[in-house]
């Protein structure tokens, strides 16, 4: 009797751990999973307000599996709360938003695989491969265009200094024939009045 005593607790006792680790591993390894980084300091004082104003909660029940706010504040990396939204870093590629009923729903969303962690698929990181796509793409046919773009500018931005340029050259070689004309338009009539003196002086 004793030993079937001892063996239902044994068995209770094992359940509990086995229920245990299992929904242990369906929480996120980290209490920031699925927050945005801006938004990592809203999150990090003990109490924290749900952004609908509507109650607050205690960090620890951060990500606990358990919707306390009716906006999802607190769940954002599980699906506990249907309207809270889950964000993929997904570093070496483009950040990502998605709904948190798509948290562990045994389908790879973020290229980083961060959205699948209870581990029941396997979501290998494709964000640096996909990333150096995305870079081949933007260097063959986005920068050679912003590069004639900017060469196009550039020369137009040349051209035009080149004719202001040429404007203030041509502006000086005016009016330094004006100063010429105006000297030899001055010592002719000097001249002229210096012969009609002349002429009056020999009459």
């Amino acid at each position: 009797m004793e030993t079937s005593f001892f063996f239902n607790i044994f068995s209770v006792v094992s359940t509990c751990l086995i229920f245990g680790s299992s929904s242990a591993s369906l929480l996120p390894t980290s209490p920031f999973l699925g927050i945005h980084p801006q938004e990592e300091g809203y999150f990090k004082s003990e109490v924290i307000k749900c952004k609908d104003g509507s109650k607050s909660f205690t960090r620890d029940r951060l990500n606990d599996g358990f919707c306390d706010c009716i906006d999802g504040t607190d769940e954002p990396g599980t699906s506990a709360c249907p309207a809270s939204k889950f964000y993929c870093k997904n570093v070496g590629n483009i950040p990502q938003v998605l709904f948190s009923s798509r948290v562990n729903d045994h389908f790879c969303d973020c290229c980083d695989g961060s959205d699948e962690y209870d581990r029941v698929i396997n979501c290998p990181n494709t964000c640096f491969k996909d990333g150096k796509t995305l870079q081949k793409i933007d260097n063959n046919l986005i920068r050679p265009h912003l590069v004639s773009v900017d060469a196009r500018e550039a020369s137009g931005r040349m051209s035009l200094e080149d004719v202001i340029q040429k404007l203030k050259e041509l502006k000086i070689v005016v009016v330094g024939e004006v100063v010429l004309m105006s000297c030899v338009m001055a010592f002719l009539l000097f001249r002229r009045r210096n012969r009609s003196g002349r002429r009056r002086r020999y009459r």
